[in-house]
């Protein structure tokens, strides 16, 4: 791991003057991990790690980052080749990004921080918890699927077209409109379709890898994802939930958390007002050593 160093004073203004009409953010680089990493401070309280999905960045949370910052210190990141972060010379992978993440809290000197993702970034925040296990004290992943093999048939027809030559005709998404107002380096675009299209080739299945998740998670899913509820209940029972009735006083429930948002799209969840209302509850929960 290479050594890190915060950013200079006018670095963090320019940082701080991007994020001003959003919150009262405190935009910084951080060199952690080989990477020169872009994040935001919202809020005051307890420390959540924030990660976006995947062609997005920060921004992609909407009203949920100042919801959630009522209440804590989120710290949002602009993962790898995202947002303000620049690519590197190394693959898109959610594993890797997790060493990123578990750099900058060492960099940040979080004692512990909560750790939530979305998509692309809840892949992030599940590899930061089963590798980094003594980082992390909650865990919330969203629009996360375990297989390939869960996932809709089409999607995964879809996912295999995301390559550099898309480059030019996805000009005319908002994914793009994100990516040309925040990227350092515009010109990175069909690269980034490229790593991302090639991270989403070839099987997994992290089923086995759950069941050593320490930290109490909770699971978000929309019931029209692009992989069926029953998969995120599968997750669930792999956690430890849903084996046994939690009992009149809740003692008999696990650490594990599941909700189905009704009439939520994997695409709207991370702007959906309904994510935030979810989460905090659970964050908010004392830890089972604190009651």
């Amino acid at each position: 791991m290479s050594s890190s160093r915060g950013a200079t004073r006018d670095e963090e203004a320019e940082a701080q003057g991007e994020s001003s009409e959003r919150t009262a953010a405190v935009g910084k680089y951080a060199d952690v991990n080989g990477i020169r990493l872009y994040y935001e401070i919202h809020g005051t309280g307890y420390p959540l790690i924030l990660l976006h999905g995947g062609l997005g960045a920060i921004e992609m949370f909407g009203p949920n980052l100042p919801e959630l910052a009522k209440g804590r210190q989120v710290i949002a990141v602009d993962l790898q080749g995202h947002g303000r972060t620049a690519d590197i010379d190394r693959p898109l992978s959610a594993e890797l990004m997790a060493g990123d993440i578990a750099a900058l809290i060492k960099h940040l000197k979080l004692d512990r921080p909560d750790v939530m993702g979305y998509s692309l970034g809840g892949g992030v925040a599940f590899f930061t918890a089963l590798r980094y296990p003594e980082l992390v004290r909650k865990l919330v992943v969203v629009s996360v699927y375990l297989r390939r093999t869960a996932v809709f048939p089409e999607i995964l027809v879809q996912q295999e077209q995301v390559k550099a030559d898309m480059a030019e005709a996805m000009k005319k998404t908002p994914m793009y409109q994100l990516y040309a107002s925040l990227a350092p380096r515009v010109e990175d675009w069909p690269r980034l379709l490229a790593k991302l299209g090639e991270s989403m080739k070839g099987d997994f299945d992290y089923s086995n890898d759950v069941r050593k998740i320490k930290a109490p998670t909770m699971i978000v899913v929309g019931d029209a994802e692009m992989f069926p509820p029953a998969h995120a209940a599968e997750f669930f029972g792999l956690l430890g939930g849903g084996q046994r009735d939690g009992g009149w006083d809740g003692s008999g429930l696990s650490t594990a958390r599941l909700a189905i948002l009704p009439g939520m799209t994997h695409y709207a969840m991370g702007a959906s007002p309904a994510l935030a209302a979810t989460v905090i509850p659970f964050l908010d929960e004392p830890m089972a050593k604190d009651r």
